[in-house]
Parts: C-alpha cells; structure tokens; sequence
C-alpha cells in the first residue's frame, strides 16, 4: 500500500526513500532554498527494526538499521523534520527543507518540481517489480482421473 504523496505522510514517506542524487536533482530546480535554523543538526544512529512471521504472528526483532534525522526551522517559522536510512545528512537536509517547504506558500510549486517526479519514478519501480514478479508465476493444476463428471 503507498500512501498519498499529497499528505504529509505520503511525501515524507516518499523523501526517506528517494535516491539521494535523485532528489538533489530535483530540489537544485527550485532555485536558492530559504535560509534556516537548526532545531537538530543531522546525526546518525541506530534503530531497530522489527517484523512479524504472516503479518501477523508475535513482533520480533529482526536487527538494526542505520538512520539519519534532522530537524529545522524556516524563517517563517515552519518546521521540517527528516528521517533516511543511511548515513547521508544531506540527504536528511534536503528532505526536511522539501518538508517545510511543502508546509508554505511554496507547496504546489514544490509538488510539482520534486513530488511529483518522485511519485512516478516510485511507481515505476513498483510497477517494473511487480511485472519481474508476475513473469516467474507458475500456474499449478490438478487434473481428476478416473471419477464421473
């Protein structure tokens, strides 16, 4: 299930997981970013990650993963958070600054220039993956002998 990258939700759901060239490509085309404050510089650490067997069976760890988070502030006053896998803090800036942005005057422009492209370029690699998927299905029969019809 993808969420809708013109929520909140979607769109930093879709930042965490954009390439990093990607998505500096695409945020060079907003001309100069707006100067911010730091309410937390990017650092990097741990989280762990959890699974369960079916989707629903008991919670377990399955192991740890390393992120990158950071948090500012607009002059305006809004706020952006970010949070990627890895340890790339650029990667982590530019998806807060795309954040806050979303949240100002600047949303539909932003929407349009670095959403947008991302959520096709997302779909597309879903898409190609799910077609490689469909291409190994084996179709299983089983053919009745000798019963009345």
């Amino acid at each position: 299930m993808t969420k809708d990258p013109a929520t909140r939700e979607g769109w930093m759901s879709l930042l965490a997981r954009a390439p990093a060239a990607r998505l500096a490509a695409l945020v060079e085309t907003l001309g100069p970013l707006p100067e911010h404050d730091w309410l937390r510089r990017p650092e990097t650490g741990g989280v762990m990650v959890r699974g369960r067997m079916g989707g629903t069976g008991g919670a377990f760890n399955l192991g740890e993963m390393t992120v990158t988070r950071c948090a500012l502030k607009l002059a305006d006053g809004t706020v952006g958070h970010a949070y990627v896998q890895g340890r790339d803090a650029a990667h982590a800036t530019r998806a807060a600054l795309t954040d806050a942005l979303l949240q100002t005057g600047r949303a539909a422009e932003v929407q349009g220039a670095v959403i947008g492209p991302l959520a096709r370029e997302a779909a597309a690699r879903r898409s190609a993956r799910a077609e490689k998927a469909a291409a190994t299905k084996v179709e299983f029969f089983t053919m009745v002998r000798g019963e009345d019809a």
